[in-house]
């Protein structure tokens, strides 16, 4: 089993980028290798010009300190903080200054103006979900890595977040990867590669959720067709690829 096989695919700086595919396609392995969560067996990985995956632990503590935002659909709050301590930590642990107007700017969009003073464990689930997208991207990082950011939210909160999430990256010049299973989310990104066993199967400019249905749609018809092939098709090798952000 190759989680990637032979992938090779660039991600524009200044750009919205969704990964979709089913299940199991490696969608989520390739967004944890760009970000230095995960060690290729082979191949390469770029934030710019930074190969991160010949970087040691320090030096991707540091990038994903000073570089890299992340948003998982598990929270990953700290219990202890309340959601402003929550939202301020990376600029904190880098010992930065908050800038207080860009973290009233992300409050506000969020809604999060009466909760700043609540412990996880007093937020619902999308509250939690918006409190951990204020602290991607509090310190203004190069890339944002989000898994499925608004799977914990209602459809009108969903559509706030993904709003600012395009404004983030048109308005402000901000990266932002997205690994989502909605194509109404994808559709806010400005592009969309599909994934199918662990290899790119597509790539959708200017998404709609109807193109990208579509997409999927053609993903579902070709999984089909590989499926009654196997019997006579060798297993594939494994793969050497490079991926960059």
């Amino acid at each position: 089993m190759h989680a990637l096989d032979g992938v090779d695919v660039d991600f524009a700086r200044g750009h919205f980028t969704a990964i979709m595919g089913p299940s199991g396609s490696g969608k989520s392995t390739l967004m944890h290798l760009l970000a230095g969560l995960d060690s290729a067996t082979s191949g390469h990985a770029f934030l710019g010009d930074t190969d991160v995956t010949r970087l040691d632990d320090t030096a991707l503590t540091r990038l994903r300190r000073d570089r890299v935002g992340f948003v998982f659909q598990s929270f990953n709050l700290l219990p202890m903080f309340t959601a402003e301590q929550n939202i301020t930590l990376p600029v904190e642990l880098a010992g930065g200054t908050v800038d207080r107007a860009w973290f009233d700017t992300l409050v506000s969009t969020l809604g999060l103006g009466q909760r700043l003073t609540h412990r996880p464990s007093e937020l619902s689930g999308g509250q939690q979900q918006r409190v951990a997208i204020a602290r991607a991207l509090i310190a203004a990082p190069e890339v944002v890595f989000a898994d499925e950011p608004t799977g914990n939210l209602d459809s009108r909160a969903g559509a706030e977040v993904l709003s600012f999430l395009r404004r983030s990256v048109r308005e402000l010049g901000r990266t932002i990867i997205m690994v989502t299973h909605d194509p109404t989310a994808a559709a806010y990104a400005d592009r969309v590669v599909l994934i199918a066993d662990g290899r790119i199967a597509g790539d959708i400019a200017d998404p709609t959720p109807e193109s990208v249905l579509a997409g999927l749609d053609a993903l579902r018809t070709l999984d089909v067709a590989d499926d009654a092939t196997t019997a006579t098709t060798a297993p594939a090798g494994t793969g050497t690829g490079a991926v960059r952000a």
